[in-house]
């Protein structure tokens, strides 16, 4: 295992300002969304235009399918800081194993000899290895390797969620962690991974 980097994720400067961005990057995606939907609900209760009513139709349609994640991931943003405030970054080997077209974007970290977890950046894939990063093969986790966190390539500049992409088991850690992993969220009471 790796020495943590700073007491806490969020004592590191560019960690915070990536976090603003996170929050930015969010309310503008979720004020973008409800606006169109807006629009596009006002166009279609005139109804004058046939061209405008259908393209209308399909903002509503696609507005409806996509709303409730960006709420979620809005809202969910709480989480990110809560990993910050409470983990360290920690610097570890990565690989980011070839996906079909249209999977969620993966990260494998390896943590320790037999001990490599997959996790899914959520809500929405980030290409890690391409976003701002001069080392591709490393990146910073903080939060609970069994039962996910947050990454940021090398640097800290840009945190994303992650959660495992199986179950995790508890071949890892001590107990006494997962009291932390459930205040900050990334457990359920029930001991289950969260998933947001």
């Amino acid at each position: 295992m790796t020495l943590p980097l700073t007491k806490v994720a969020w004592d590191h400067p560019p960690t915070v300002t990536g976090y603003a961005n996170l929050v930015f990057r969010r309310t503008v995606w979720l004020i973008g969304t409800a606006a169109s939907g807006l629009i596009a609900g006002t166009i279609m209760s005139f109804g004058k235009v046939m061209a405008a009513l259908l393209a209308s139709l399909y903002v509503v349609m696609l507005v409806v399918a996509i709303l409730p994640v960006v709420a979620i991931a809005f809202f969910r943003r709480h989480r990110v800081a809560e990993v910050l405030q409470a983990y360290p970054w920690r610097e570890f080997p990565c690989r980011y194993p070839a996906r079909a077209a249209g999977s969620p974007t993966t990260v494998v970290i390896t943590v320790e000899a037999g001990f490599s977890p997959t996790f899914r950046v959520i809500p929405f894939p980030v290409p890690l290895a391409e976003t701002q990063n001069p080392h591709p093969g490393r990146i910073w986790f903080a939060g609970d390797p069994r039962f996910g966190g947050v990454v940021s390539p090398v640097g800290g500049h840009y945190p994303v969620r992650v959660v495992p992409h199986a179950p995790p088991g508890r071949e890892w850690g001590a107990p006494e962690d997962d009291l932390l992993a459930r205040r900050v969220g990334l457990v359920r009471r029930s001991g289950k991974g969260t998933q947001t």
